[in-house]
């Protein structure tokens, strides 16, 4: 389960990738956590990563020794994406996803789950508005270039 320091790690990354990007900061959505936190948990138990279609974005991470992971890494990996945007055809894709849903300068809350079973991890992050998905618009105003 996301706890308190693993919900604020998360949210800290968030908006300090959104302040290098002049986007303002996010808030804690405990409608969104509780939310983001059993879905986490559907993916735990069915050993899958798939999305379940509210606006998130999904992490996995597995060791053959105990992990544990902090609220920071799943956002970490997310951002790093940016070296695949196209920021002078700026749009949707699937490589980029997760980098411009952490950016998304339309979405001002979001939720954060996490499970485990101490070698599996699950993170789920979900955002309200959803952003950058198939078929939205407006990404060069939503995912701001490095201020």
């Amino acid at each position: 389960m996301a706890d308190a320091s693993f919900q604020q790690e998360f949210l800290k990354a968030h908006n300090a990738y959104r302040a290098k990007h002049n986007t303002l900061p996010m808030s804690l959505s405990s409608e969104l956590t509780t939310s983001a936190q059993k879905w986490a948990d559907h993916l735990l138990e069915i050993r899958e990563l798939t999305h379940s279609g509210t606006g998130e974005s999904c992490y996995y991470a597995c060791s053959s020794g105990p992990m544990k992971l902090t609220g920071k890494e799943a956002v970490d990996d997310w951002y790093n994406e940016i070296k695949d945007y196209n920021w002078s055809s700026p749009g949707y894709s699937g490589n980029t996803g997760h980098f411009t849903q952490v950016l998304w300068k339309g979405s001002t809350e979001l939720g954060v789950g996490m499970a485990t079973d101490g070698h599996n991890v699950y993170v789920v992050g979900q955002y309200r508005p959803a952003g950058n998905t198939r078929g939205s618009e407006n990404f060069a105003e939503n995912v701001l270039p490095l201020a």
